[in-house]
């Protein structure tokens, strides 16, 4: 079993930065971060998987960093340049596979934290 805790969240003016952090009880091959908008569908934002390049969804490119400290069992995402867009729930998402189907795949993901709130706005 893995727990997942997020933390960072918070109230930015557009243009700003924010640095998530999901603290686990242990890594996972597949790590990533998700987002929620209201009222609409839950998405993937970025992941880690393997060792290979990082994954970005298009309209975070440029802008959003993942990454993994395993020392401390701990996956970040860096978020700088914020848009009222990005507002949202994010979520950390752990997989008990290889995301071998796909990293965007919420069905990849077995681990989910509780999530942390995000709001872009003037």
């Amino acid at each position: 079993q893995v727990q997942l805790v997020e933390s960072g969240g918070g109230s930015v003016q557009p243009g700003g930065s924010l640095k998530l952090s999901c603290a686990s009880t242990r890594m996972k091959y597949c790590m990533g971060w998700f987002r929620q908008a209201p009222g609409k569908a839950r998405e993937a934002v970025a992941a880690i998987v393997g060792d290979g390049p990082k994954r970005y969804i298009d309209s975070v490119k440029g802008r959003f960093t993942v990454s993994k400290d395993n020392a401390k069992n701990t996956l970040y995402l860096q978020m700088n340049s914020l848009k009222p867009e990005d507002t949202g729930m994010y979520y950390c998402a752990a997989a008990g596979g290889f995301c071998s189907g796909g990293w965007w795949y919420e069905s990849e993901y077995n681990y989910w934290g509780q999530g942390t709130q995000v709001t872009v706005s003037s």
